[in-house]
């Protein structure tokens, strides 16, 4: 009997010793895990706060309605900076988005197994993973140097190359995640393809693609380098995309640098804008996400 109780008690306990290994293992992960989160929440916080502690210092109403000013002077604001960045951004995403739109619906519905839908899905890899400065390098051999000018045409077009890659993987993540049944509920029904994309698959996805698209347009809106090979900069006003143009990035990196101290709260007051403007971006792409579910 004494036996029997021995063979039975012995998977028991190895069961139990089993089973303390893995909360001891688990309690280790998860302490890790939690240290890990402290470790980044930590250096956010700090940035996020002397962001706003510096920034808020140097808004003024001046600030949105004066020009870049020259070292040393009493006035002088950010307006063609903002105006600038503002218009390339928003040109650089209506080129960008329709390109990686009906690309991610091609991926998605039609190059699944096909050799051009692989070598666009390689491309766009490489693109999506290609640091900026080598898209502005691009984008000033293939259109700067050629025209022998800085323009903020240049600048639009090296921001797209940086939204199309966006906006093509998360338009196909967002249509391969619609049930085939809603296309083949469709397809009974006579419908063509043209029309199963446009009205039923697209329409299912079109919160995670107006996503990807305000991720896009959240990366695109803080990129310096592209545009310090390609608009360059301009210490005044201008709406031509033949000319060199002012951005924040760029009005931030070169104030930033500088010795004067109305340059420096300058570039405090546009870094604080640009947080701002991401951070709205980053949480209405959430919001839009969550609704999606």
């Amino acid at each position: 009997m004494s036996a029997v109780m021995q063979a039975s008690g012995a998977p028991a306990a190895a069961k139990l010793a089993k089973h303390r290994a893995r909360k001891r293992v688990n309690a280790i992960a998860l302490t890790l895990s939690l240290a890990a989160m402290a470790f980044g929440v930590f250096w956010l916080i700090w940035i996020l706060v002397e962001t706003v502690h510096l920034g808020i210092g140097g808004l003024a109403l001046s600030t949105f309605t004066e020009m870049t000013p020259p070292p040393q002077a009493e006035t002088g604001g950010l307006a063609n900076a903002i105006f600038g960045s503002l218009l390339m951004v928003s040109l650089a995403t209506l080129v960008g988005t329709p390109i990686g739109i009906l690309a991610g619906i091609y991926l998605a519905e039609y190059g699944q197994k096909t050799w051009l839908g692989a070598s666009t899905r390689f491309i766009n890899d490489i693109l999506l993973s290609a640091p900026s400065i080598v898209i502005g390098l691009f984008i000033y051999s293939a259109v700067v140097a050629p025209m022998k000018s800085f323009s903020a045409l240049a600048g639009v077009l090296a921001l797209a190359l940086i939204v199309i890659p966006v906006v093509i993987r998360t338009t196909e993540n967002m249509l391969s995640l619609i049930p085939n049944a809603l296309r083949e509920a469709a397809y009974a029904l006579g419908t063509p393809k043209w029309k199963v994309i446009s009205s039923v698959t697209l329409k299912s996805a079109r919160a995670g693609v107006v996503t990807g698209v305000l991720l896009a347009l959240a990366r695109v809106a803080g990129e310096t380098a592209p545009l310090l090979f390609t608009a360059l900069s301009n210490q005044f006003w201008t709406a031509s995309l033949t000319e060199p143009m002012a951005s924040l990035p760029v009005t931030i990196f070169k104030f930033a640098m500088s010795p004067y101290e109305n340059w420096q709260k300058l570039a405090w007051a546009g870094v604080f804008l640009i947080t701002i403007g991401v951070l709205v971006l980053n949480i209405l792409a959430r919001a839009l996400f969550r609704n999606k579910h």
